[in-house]
């Protein structure tokens, strides 16, 4: 039997995805919880397999929890169940650490798959999910002025304190960061700030998220 938590702040949705794997044999829905500080608290005496974590949940979100549960059991599966499919979110949510991710309109029958997936050890992501991310494998790469000026923009400077540093005018570091955010595919700062992180863009420097 797989153990297995829902973890949404929607009593509806959590309530369904509950029934549908409540008709699997070799699944065993331990609880249903509102957010993620319940599921770091009751983690260590339900004992998990598997965790479907909502993404957008008061008090301790999708992403903090899946790093506080991971903390807690490097082995758990953290499946995140979301309705946004960018790949900002995706990729946010892998390099914190979780298996898979599965859009909340998927057909029943790939949300048992995507658990007998990450119970395999091997990442799910459906349909919908890879196609967000396709476009990452032929996105451009950066060039190296690029590079210098996300570095700059990931310590928390302003396009001002960017065009000073790197004596250019302050419109040529905004259409330097427009193009930044265009081939990566990532709407905000601090998705640029999460990316530099997880992609070694800040190593050395002390930054932090």
């Amino acid at each position: 039997m797989t153990r297995v938590v829902v973890v949404d702040d929607h009593p509806m949705v959590a309530e369904g995805i509950e029934a549908i794997l409540d008709s699997y044999d070799d699944i065993d829905v331990v609880a249903t919880l509102a957010n993620g500080q319940e599921i770091v608290d009751q983690a260590p005496d339900l004992k998990p397999d598997v965790v479907l974590l909502d993404l957008n949940m008061p008090q301790v979100g999708g992403l903090t929890a899946t790093e506080m549960l991971l903390e807690q059991n490097p082995d758990l599966r953290i499946l995140i169940l979301s309705m946004h499919d960018t790949t900002e979110y995706i990729t946010s949510a892998l390099g914190h650490g979780a298996m898979g991710y599965v859009l909340k309109d998927v057909p029943t029958d790939e949300i048992k798959r995507a658990i007998d997936t990450v119970m395999k050890g091997e990442r799910y992501l459906c349909t919908g999910a890879q196609g967000s991310l396709e476009p990452a494998k032929d996105r451009e790469q950066l060039t190296n002025r690029e590079q210098t000026i996300l570095l700059q923009l990931a310590q928390g400077k302003s396009n001002k304190e960017v065009a000073i540093a790197l004596d250019i005018s302050v419109r040529t570091v905004e259409t330097h960061r427009k193009n930044i955010k265009r081939k990566l595919g990532i709407s905000s700062t601090a998705g640029l700030t999460r990316y530099a992180l997880e992609h070694g863009v800040l190593q050395g420097t002390g930054v932090e998220l």
